[in-house]
């Protein structure tokens, strides 16, 4: 006798069952501390328990028709950073509003060109000790690029445990910047624990990538094509470097005194460019050495209230850092925490980008993760804003040529209200399709710069329409 699969909506029905008995890690929130009114759209927030770590998460259902629409697990880089910088800044419906501000609890208002109109979001907070996760014991405060990856896929299959009702719908996995090295250890976890047949199987049907970082060596010595390519050196040192150099940067020999020369001229050249954004001006850091990839530190160093300007000086002074700083002062009022349901004394100062992780970098590269996945019948979307020098669009083209794919639709502009937004191209080979696409000025972590562009650029490729 051959034996059937239950229909899927037996299948769903018993995993509501088994649900009930589970202890429900989640709560609602109807209202946050600035913002006027009940919130317009479902928020819940929660912790779940990986191993050591209590994983915090923002899940906002979607807008749209939260029964059909898809679902993504959504990681920020770093690592470290806190995924509410993609929630308040990137793609959620919710910003800060900034052009008001006067002082105090900063105000919230509603963003139009969120997400999560069309696709319901898990914003989660990893690895332990990233936003408002923690570790209930002193060694689970150490992880790593492995550990990251493994605790993320432990809590998305939990959290779809005790939310059985998404478990059915179209799954992808989403992030930026360092989540570039992230993510495809997670489909690459998701797809093999679905060919063995680990119940419950998540319905994987891509992922989408901004300004991933995926190759450390391959990202630095992009560098140099970029500022080249951007005007920041001359073709005499491009050339030079390159010559020197034999076109590789990273840990070069001290003996070769020419291409040490050379990249001491390069690094004067651009050392006062603010890297997230060539065009952006560069904020002044109270550490020499703090990194670009975590603006935020000059503001921790300096008292977030004092630093914001009053609204009359932001339009000739302004800088992004600004508006980071009003994330430090709302994500710390007891108030907030409160409204968002966080254990008490287990995070004593909330970090916008912590970089006090005991975290190991143990994975250099993932081009043959994405090449492994490339195999595999994917729906992806990578994006560059063409104006970011952390993780160049030259480093990002070079490792896609390296999966080998077809082009289907070749290089064109893509517009927005007639007016040309970005470039792309399109990849295909035996059922993996990708898209690759630019946005026109942006920096890094693209939507930052342009949300009405990326939402467009977003609402079309996962309704799977050509940009």
């Amino acid at each position: 006798m051959t034996l059937k699969w239950p229909s899927l909506s037996l299948r769903l029905f018993l995993l509501l069952i088994l649900s009930a008995t589970t202890v429900f890690s989640g709560s609602i929130v109807k209202h946050l501390p600035g913002y006027d009114g009940e919130l317009p759209f479902k928020l819940e927030t929660g912790y779940i328990s990986v191993g050591d770590s209590e994983l915090f998460y923002y899940f906002i259902e979607s807008q749209g028709d939260p029964q059909e629409d898809p679902i993504f697990l959504w990681l920020t880089g770093g690592p470290g950073c806190s995924s509410f910088n993609g929630l308040i800044y990137e793609i959620g419906p919710l910003e800060f509003d900034i052009d008001n501000y006067k002082g105090g609890l900063p105000k919230l208002k509603y963003c139009p060109y969120a997400w999560t109109k069309t696709a319901s979001i898990i914003f989660l907070d990893s690895p332990v000790g990233t936003g408002f996760s923690y570790s209930t014991t002193q060694q689970g405060w150490y992880s790593s690029d492995t550990d990251s990856a493994e605790q993320a896929y432990l809590f998305l299959t939990k959290w779809l445990h005790e939310h059985p009702q998404y478990l059915p719908l179209e799954l992808y996995i989403g992030g930026d910047s360092y989540s570039g090295i992230i993510v495809p250890l997670i489909i690459k976890k998701i797809v093999q624990a679905n060919e063995n047949g680990t119940d419950p199987r998540l319905n994987l049907i891509g992922y989408l990538l901004g300004s991933p970082t995926t190759d450390e060596v391959l990202n630095e010595n992009s560098k140099i094509e970029f500022a080249h390519r951007m005007a920041l050196i001359s073709d005499e040192l491009y050339e030079d470097l390159k010559t020197s150099c034999n076109e590789s940067y990273v840990n070069v020999d001290p003996s070769n005194a020419k291409c040490v020369t050379d990249l001491h001229i390069y690094k004067k050249w651009i050392k006062d460019i603010n890297r997230l954004d060539i065009l952006e001006p560069k904020c002044t850091f109270a550490s020499s050495d703090a990194e670009p990839e975590f603006p935020h530190r000059s503001l921790r160093d300096n008292n977030p209230t004092n630093f914001i300007l009053s609204p009359p000086k932001i339009p000739d002074l302004w800088c992004r850092n600004f508006n980071y700083a009003l994330s430090y002062i709302w994500a710390n009022s007891v108030k907030v925490q409160d409204s968002l349901h966080v254990r008490k004394g287990l995070v004593s100062d909330w970090n916008r980008c912590n970089k006090s992780l005991s975290y190991t970098k143990d994975v250099s590269s993932v081009v043959d993760v994405y090449r492994y996945i490339s195999k595999k019948g994917l729906q992806v979307l990578i994006d560059c804003g063409d104006h970011d020098m952390v993780v160049p669009f030259v480093a990002t083209q070079t490792w896609i040529q390296w999966l080998n794919l077809t082009v289907v639709n070749d290089w064109r502009p893509w517009f927005v209200d007639g007016q040309v937004a970005g470039y792309t191209v399109k990849y295909s080979e035996n059922g993996y399709r990708l898209t690759y696409a630019t946005v026109k000025g942006a920096g890094h972590r693209a939507p930052e710069y342009n949300r009405r562009g990326c939402y467009e650029m977003f609402d079309r490729w996962i309704h799977w329409y050509p940009l």
